[in-house]
């Protein structure tokens, strides 16, 4: 509860810290749990629908603050993360991120056959992300995303991972 008070006022010290023209909006649908050399997968499915929010670029450099939350429909693993992405490219472009994740999903740090979660190892993870978009008018974007959140055994030897893959569209506030 402590962890998903602190995202909470995270997300809204980064919106309130935007000035109100910059930024956007996004929001995608995601495979959850699917298959990758970097993580297990396996035990959860559903779909991920993600809503979100990015800042303006920070000064002048590519970064871009973000937060969202991911919602699975079968209800398994919910998250939201907070993180710094950096846009590269105009008409065509990637985007890749780093964040940190909080999440709803089991915090064991062992593994048990005969539990259907993942065993994430923490509360608390990383959540690299990666980004492949075209723009599609001056305001509205799409792109394919890849989604990853895991500890990299800086908090013990569990470290199960999940992927998410999806597509989502980013509406460019004025």
């Amino acid at each position: 509860m402590k962890a998903r008070r602190l995202l909470l006022a995270t997300l809204a010290g980064l919106v309130a810290s935007s000035p109100a023209h910059a930024g956007e909006l996004f929001g995608g649908a995601y495979a959850h749990d699917i298959g990758t050399s970097f993580s297990r997968s396996g035990p959860e499915g559903g779909i991920d629908m993600q809503f979100g929010w990015r800042g303006g670029r920070i000064g002048r450099t590519p970064l871009q603050p973000y937060a969202f939350l991911s919602v699975n429909s079968a209800g398994d693993t919910h998250y939201g993360a907070v993180g710094l992405s950096a846009k590269f490219g105009n008409r065509i472009f990637v985007r890749p991120g780093l964040g940190i994740a909080v999440h709803t999903g089991s915090a064991a740090n062992h593994f048990d056959p005969a539990n259907d979660d993942i065993e994430f190892g923490s509360q608390i993870l990383f959540e690299p992300e990666f980004g492949l978009g075209a723009r599609m008018t001056d305001r509205l974007s799409i792109e394919a995303s890849w989604v990853h959140m895991s500890h990299a055994h800086l908090f013990g030897r569990q470290n199960s991972g999940i992927n998410n893959l999806g597509v989502r569209l980013t509406w460019q506030l004025r």
